[in-house]
């Protein structure tokens, strides 16, 4: 068994306890050696308590093996959920494969000299266990295509109807983002950017003609379906693949880029002085979940994605940035939350450092997952937005504050500050600065609602990724939205001992 087979064995075994599917916790049994759980098998595994989202973890020197916690999930798991389970044994299969041919290259990506979003992609994700899966793309197609690899690759094109375009769209890709040359694109139709993985799937459209040209070379960031043209320009584009489970497909359905493009406005208007937005406001969309692009534009500054701060030597670089990036982070957030009623999907992927000179502001962009209260827009005088989704708005303040544990603390607090500092300093620094950020609302009623939720709380809400991602069908669970699908908590990591 590889060092790497027993490290992904232990994160899926954490995750399904995290998530209690199948009542695995309730394997969870006492003895005179401690706290453990009874594999498929027959082991009895030592665990351990958790420091951060859950009770309990495996502990760190026992040593599992991949087929022990999938034959365990297998026993656990309900026939109804069979695709779910078989899928998401495929996906541990395709996380495994991954970790282990980028073991074989991360030394020659490094001393490249990477960018940060590729170091940012050295970092698993916080929660998902199998976030290194692409679900769709074969493991061969890895070093070409997944940023974690520091690749560069041409982009193909396709020449779509003019007719087909979305109302919003925009007639043409601006020039620093189009090929150079003639291309053969008659006066009723328009050049689309293909991202080469989604080739394949373009040819399949009526009416859209793929042309035999490649240009514009590209490298993924983080998210992958995003790829840089220069430093501060990127496209967001559709890919035939899943991450963070196979019901997270990273094609864009129609509606998507117009309402980021409105999120992106809302947003606008309630940023701090320190808080920037990326400029999402050119895109377009011909119909299909396969035939769309967006324009990304960047500040000038330097800009560190959140996720890198994990990242080797990342840190290092930059020095003693993390008290000042929790505050922008919780101060922001605290008052869109209390002051608009709107909490943002804005996780360590989805935010960034901005570094200019001595000044650090905090960078967001890909905003069409926001939650927002159209009562409480309202009253502040902020017209509501026009949102295709409907799931966009609630005037639930309970949904809103799930949104913000779950991923502003969660992913973009406290993922981050426990990855860098000693528990217990980790601990009093995001709930001294969190408690700061609420201290100026006093008893305003949202800000006793969020401080109920945070800071007070005896345990904290989590989100049920697995579960609602891979392993139970929408039908089953009942989620709207498998992002924001919830059933599961755990200790309280800001409360003092």
């Amino acid at each position: 068994m590889s060092s790497r087979e027993a490290y992904l064995a232990a994160r899926v075994l954490n995750a399904l306890l995290r998530e209690d599917y199948g009542r695995l916790a309730a394997r969870i049994t006492r003895t005179r050696d401690g706290v453990g759980l009874t594999l498929a098998d027959g082991r009895w595994a030592r665990l351990t308590p958790g420091v951060l989202f859950q009770d309990f973890v495996l502990a760190p020197d026992e040593r599992l093996g991949l087929e022990q916690v999938l034959e365990t999930l297998a026993e656990v798991a309900d026939p109804a959920d069979a695709d779910g389970v078989a899928a998401f044994f495929d996906e541990c299969l395709a996380a495994l494969a991954a970790l282990e041919l980028h073991d074989g290259v991360a030394d020659s990506v490094l001393r490249a000299g990477p960018s940060y979003e590729t170091l940012a992609a050295f970092v698993d994700h916080p929660v998902y266990p199998t976030s290194r899966a692409r679900v769709g793309l074969a493991a061969s197609e890895l070093p070409a295509y997944a940023p974690e690899f520091g690749p560069s690759f041409e982009l193909r094109w396709a020449a779509v109807p003019r007719r087909a375009l979305a109302p919003g769209s925009a007639g043409s890709l601006p020039a620093d983002a189009a090929p150079d040359g003639e291309w053969e694109v008659g006066d009723d139709e328009v050049l689309f950017p293909v991202h080469p993985l989604t080739v394949a799937e373009v040819r399949k459209i009526d009416g859209v003609r793929v042309l035999d040209r490649a240009a514009v070379t590209v490298r993924p960031t983080l998210s992958m379906r995003t790829v840089e043209v220069g430093p501060r320009l990127h496209l967001k584009l559709p890919l035939p693949v899943s991450t963070l489970g196979v019901r997270n497909r990273r094609s864009i359905k129609p509606g998507t880029l117009a309402d980021g493009a409105r999120a992106e406005t809302l947003l606008r208007r309630l940023a701090d002085p320190d808080v920037v937005l990326a400029d999402e406001q050119t895109w377009a969309h011909a119909g299909h979940e396969y035939l769309a692009w967006m324009v990304r534009r960047l500040p000038e500054g330097k800009i560190v994605p959140v996720a890198a701060l994990n990242a080797p030597g990342v840190l290092a670089e930059l020095g003693d940035v993390l008290s000042g990036y929790l505050r922008l982070l919780l101060r922001w957030n605290v008052r869109l939350f209390v002051r608009y009623g709107v909490a943002l999907e804005a996780h360590q992927q989805n935010l960034a450092l901005l570094l200019q000179g001595e000044r650090m502001r905090l960078l967001a962009k890909d905003n069409d997952g926001l939650l927002a209260s159209p009562s409480r827009l309202r009253a502040a005088g902020i017209e509501v937005p026009d949102f295709a989704d409907g799931r966009l708005l609630t005037d639930d303040p309970h949904a809103l504050a799930d949104v913000f544990v779950t991923i502003t603390l969660h992913l973009a607090a406290a993922a981050v500050t426990f990855g860098a500092l000693p528990h217990a300093r980790a601990a009093a620094l995001v709930r001294e600065t969190l408690a700061e950020a609420l201290d100026e609302y006093g008893d305003d009623p949202m800000a006793k609602i969020l401080r109920g939720r945070t800071l007070d709380a005896v345990r904290l809400t989590g989100k049920s990724m697995i579960t609602a991602g891979t392993l139970v069908s929408k039908e089953r669970s009942g989620a709207r939205d498998v992002n924001k699908f919830y059933g599961t908590s755990g200790p309280n990591y800001l409360r003092r001992a």
